[in-house]
């Protein structure tokens, strides 16, 4: 993991391979940000137009290296567009300065020691830098032999030191910020690494063994239940989805206490770690990406070690609900009926409609400790990504003021979230001849179809969200910003800043 300091030295003396400084797209053409005062006196005041010269313009996420100027301990400046320079009296937002960073971070793999002198107003920019330094800087290379260092990014490792320049390193503010940033950054970087690591090596009993891991070294109390403990409380829907697989299902709860704790917030995570589409076989082109439908469940598993590893006054439990969808001799039938946790009866019209069914159940569960809210995330639905795209994921809920404050904190911290509604005539799709509900309802709508079903499963006068991430929580093309290709760790930061906001009371 890249590591993050605070640094009150000057950008001339300081001793590494880079200064990044930003740039902003003026109307005449670009404008050096604040931060960059004394490389800018070092060109005489003429680093804008240099900048100009090379095809510099200020434009999110472009990049301009040039040589540092003489007396400089670093030999390399790298000026990072901002965007838009923001209007009188504006700052930059701390999610441009996030995208900024991380920007500069993945173009310097391989360099021992960058000095971040970006605009620096506060510590929640402090923290922005930070968290998008941290983030860029991701790689997973695990399973790369390129006969250097097995983690290199491409033959060159990924950065290994960022110091923000203008950072107090004294003052309590800006110290927990940067300690907030490593946090959440370090657990959202081992979302990414369960989203990236391929099916044959993650199974729900590898990634329930890697949660005990984990929560042991934290503090967290974890229960993992096994096939047989989840046959005998009757939880059907993930016995259902895990039928078909050598690799039986389990259910991980990960509980995080604390004793200021006035609020008890619960995170449900849809954690299939390959999924075929069962007998309802997947078409050819749509299977490649399938590891990433333990996506949910990775953003939850972080959420709640990174809410512990703050310390946050809030209780937080966690339910991964971990299963692998083939087909086989044994798997579940389109016609079939699962007898859920809850009781009610699933006829299964499409196997490849899963993830409903193994989230009911831990739902339901999730309900029996009455927690104030209860928040699923899945990479659930096409249908949403069709809505949506591929950076925007929709929150569904039962609570219309629940459901805009987890938006607020979506945006908040920088990941796009839309509201989306629960239309009560789609309901009726679902009835089934033969069960309580079937598993399918109209095709149209069918991301608020689900949201539909799930909410069957909450219980009654329980505040609940949902969640589908399945357009952001994998990105298929390059990287842009702090995202990288393959698994993103979409919701992991929404989830710990729901987390914060509950703890301060700040959510009723």
């Amino acid at each position: 993991m890249t590591a993050l300091t605070l640094s009150t030295a000057a950008a001339p003396g300081l001793r590494a391979d880079a200064i990044v400084i930003g740039v902003a797209k003026g109307a005449k053409g670009p404008v050096v940000a604040p931060g960059a005062e004394a490389v800018d006196k070092a060109y005489d005041g003429r680093l804008a137009g240099v900048l100009e010269t090379l095809g510099a313009s200020g434009g999110e996420g472009e990049v301009t290296k040039l040589p540092a100027p003489s007396g400089f301990k670093a030999p390399l400046v790298l000026a990072v567009g901002l965007g838009p320079v923001p209007e009188k009296d504006a700052e930059y937002g701390t999610e441009a300065l996030r995208r900024a960073a991380g920007v500069a971070a993945r173009a310097l793999a391989g360099s021992k020691k960058a000095a971040f002198a970006l605009p620096l107003g506060d510590a929640a920019d402090a923290g922005a830098i930070g968290e998008g330094a941290l983030l860029g800087a991701y790689s997973f290379d695990a399973y790369k032999d390129n006969g250097k260092d097995p983690r290199a990014k491409n033959g060159k490792a990924p950065l290994a030191e960022v110091a923000l320049l203008g950072g107090k390193p004294r003052d309590k503010a800006y110290k927990a910020a940067v300690e907030r940033a490593v946090a959440v950054s370090e657990e959202l970087n081992r979302a990414r690494d369960l989203v990236n690591t391929p099916p044959n090596d993650l199974n729900p009993e590898s990634f329930a063994a890697i949660a005990q891991a984990a929560a042991k070294e934290h503090g967290i109390k974890v229960q993992v239940l096994d096939e047989k403990a989840l046959v005998k409380g009757g939880y059907g829907g993930i016995l259902g989805v895990g039928a078909g697989s050598a690799a039986g299902p389990r259910l991980v709860k990960l509980s995080y206490t604390s004793s200021k704790a006035k609020k008890h917030l619960a995170l449900v995570g849809k954690g299939i770690t390959y999924d075929s589409g069962g007998i309802s076989l997947k078409p050819a082109g749509h299977n490649e990406t399938m590891k990433c439908d333990m996506s949910g469940a990775a953003s939850v598993f972080a959420a709640v070690v990174a809410a512990a590893r703050l310390g946050l006054e809030v209780n937080v439990t966690g339910w991964l609900a971990l299963a692998e969808n083939m087909p086989s001799g044994s798997a579940t039938r389109p016609g079939d009926v699962l007898r859920m946790y809850s009781g009610k009866t699933v006829e299964v019209l499409n196997t490849d409609a899963e993830g409903r069914l193994v989230l009911a159940d831990a739902l339901w569960a999730a309900s029996q400790e009455k927690p104030d809210a209860i928040v699923d995330v899945a990479t659930l639905t096409g249908a949403m990504v069709l809505a949506l795209g591929n950076r925007t994921f929709g929150i569904m809920g039962n609570d219309d003021a629940f459901r805009a404050a987890l938006c607020e904190a979506a945006e908040e911290v920088g990941e796009p979230a839309w509201p989306m509604p629960l239309p009560e005539h789609l309901r009726k799709g679902m009835d089934s001849p033969t069960a309580d509900i079937a598993n399918m309802g109209e095709r149209m709508g069918g991301g608020l179809v689900a949201g539909l079903f799930l909410r069957e499963f909450v219980g009654e006068g329980i505040t609940w969200a949902h969640l589908d991430i399945a357009g952001p929580a994998f990105n298929e093309g390059g990287p842009f910003g702090y995202t990288p290709k393959g698994g993103t760790g979409t919701a992991v930061r929404t989830l710990v800043r729901l987390a914060e906001l509950t703890a301060a009371g700040d959510l009723g």
